[in-house]
């Protein structure tokens, strides 16, 4: 926190404070703009809102009190923290600051440790605070965006009723809802997390701050940044391990608790060597230090895992959007086959990850090719779902795509069963089908191969048990249909 740059107002009327209080904070790496009256400090937090406010009571022409009601009543300044710095000592002059919207209260003549702890305190939890309204904003712009994806495949699929389309969107639907609901169960149940760390935790911050010696300072943070490092997720019985390694430590120190301690540390991400912690492991105050650390090691973890479901729900929305979307001018367009291809495989992430090894050979340096690309992804969906299918769900599927010949060919291989050589010259036909009533109209592949009619390729198939391979080809450079 003593390397963090905040913008901070400060406002005296008396030139000798204003320059300890610029002196002190500049040192410490804030920008400081000091002023010595209250409406040139309201002039200033509107023009350029700071970080956080110091200000002084007892001025000429309009005291504190009147500064900070009218900041409060300014939607642009009213959520500045604002710190009443007073020689007035009296409990009903405190309880007005705090009435007029004040957050802290400091009397002169301050003292420098005073005044650094509860600055660094308010921007530490003005950042939290700031922190968490990010989040919620993104996670509700997601929301929407989701929504409004959903929407337009919900249309999609009913313009798509009668065709073999409407059946693969049906399909895809159940593992997309699961592939959203998964980070979006994450994202809400960490806002939580760091909702109730605010709410049950916020005032008792700067007295633990101000009860923290230097030395215990530099312990505490050296902890936060020891917890940032640890990315890592381990098994329950890595776990096990740690804390049984990091006890064993504790034990030799003869510090108390140990076992306490040792499940605290490894929550927090302390994993090996202790030495560096010993001081304040041996401190009678240590287990409330090392129990706020982890608190504050949560909250640090449930913004990244906000961060990463973003980022998996955003990646499953891009992918329902490039699928869901219909070009309705007719026109051949510039295309990346794998891109098609990355789009399908995310849409079946959910059916993929529980049994199914997905292996990919793509040439680097792949060419463009105009095409439908809106109708290739059927033709990989189509391949993808009866690859999956003849696996049973359990397999590898692998995909080569290369350059042949001025063509562009695409192999996907599955590890099923293979196709029945009496039946191999059927299955191109038209409403031919080996699976139950119910489960397959029979049009799959037929409209595959209707499909790369249309683009001049042709697909071809070799199968024997244990491997089928599905082999399309498309031409790079095309005349425009």
């Amino acid at each position: 926190m003593n390397n963090y740059q905040g913008n901070i107002l400060v406002v005296d009327d008396t030139p000798e404070n204003l320059q300890l209080l610029v002196r002190m904070l500049s040192e410490k790496g804030y920008e400081v703009r000091p002023v010595p009256r209250g409406k040139l400090a309201l002039s200033g937090a509107r023009i350029l809102p700071p970080d956080l406010i110091l200000l002084d009571i007892m001025m000429p022409e309009m005291d504190g009190y009147e500064v900070c009601k009218e900041l409060k009543a300014d939607e642009r300044t009213k959520d500045i923290p604002v710190i009443f710095i007073s020689a007035l000592s009296d409990v009903l002059d405190k309880v007005k600051a705090f009435g007029v919207g004040g957050v802290d209260y400091i009397t002169k003549p301050f003292q420098e440790e005073e005044v650094l702890a509860r600055v660094e305190t308010h921007l530490a939890k003005q950042r939290l605070q700031k922190s968490l309204l990010d989040k919620n904003e993104e996670l509700a712009k997601t929301n929407e965006e989701l929504k409004n994806t959903l929407q337009q495949l919900k249309t999609t699929q009913e313009e798509l009723i009668e065709s073999e389309k409407m059946a693969a969107l049906g399909q895809l639907v159940a593992g997309v809802a699961h592939e959203v609901n998964t980070p979006l169960g994450a994202i809400r149940s960490s806002v939580t997390n760091i909702t109730d760390f605010l709410s049950e935790n916020l005032e008792q911050l700067p007295d633990f701050f101000q009860g923290l010696s230097k030395e215990h300072q530099q312990y505490f943070f050296a902890l936060m940044q020891k917890s940032t490092q640890q990315n890592t997720s381990l098994s329950s019985k890595e776990k096990r391990q740690i804390k049984k390694n990091l006890k064993c430590q504790l034990e030799e120190e003869a510090i108390e608790n140990a076992d306490s301690l040792a499940s605290t540390l490894a929550n927090i991400g302390v994993y090996d060597e202790i030495s560096p912690f010993l001081p304040l492991l041996k401190d009678s105050n240590s287990e409330t230090i090392l129990k706020t650390a982890y608190k504050f090691a949560m909250l640090q973890r449930s913004t990244r895992t906000i961060t990463n479901a973003t980022e998996k729900a955003a990646k499953v929305v891009f992918a329902l959007k490039s699928y869901a979307r219909y070009d309705h001018s007719g026109e051949k367009v510039q295309a990346q086959i794998t891109e098609g291809i990355e789009t399908v495989l995310t849409l079946y992430h959910s059916q993929l990850k529980q049994g199914v090894e997905v292996i990919k050979n793509y040439e680097e340096s792949l060419p463009y090719i105009l095409c439908y690309p809106d109708e290739l992804n059927q033709v990989w969906t189509n391949l993808i779902h009866n690859a999956l299918q003849a696996m049973d769900y359990r397999g590898t599927l692998k995909f080569d795509v290369m350059q042949q010949e001025g063509n562009l060919k695409v192999s996907l291989t599955d590890s099923g069963k293979g196709i029945p050589p009496e039946i191999m010259p059927k299955i191109f036909e038209p409403f031919f089908t080996t699976k139950p009533p119910g489960e397959g109209s029979g049009l799959g592949l037929d409209i595959v191969k209707k499909i790369l009619d249309k683009h001049e390729g042709k697909i071809s198939v070799e199968s024997m048990p244990g491997q089928t391979t599905f082999t399309v080809t498309l031409p790079i450079n095309q005349t425009p249909m």
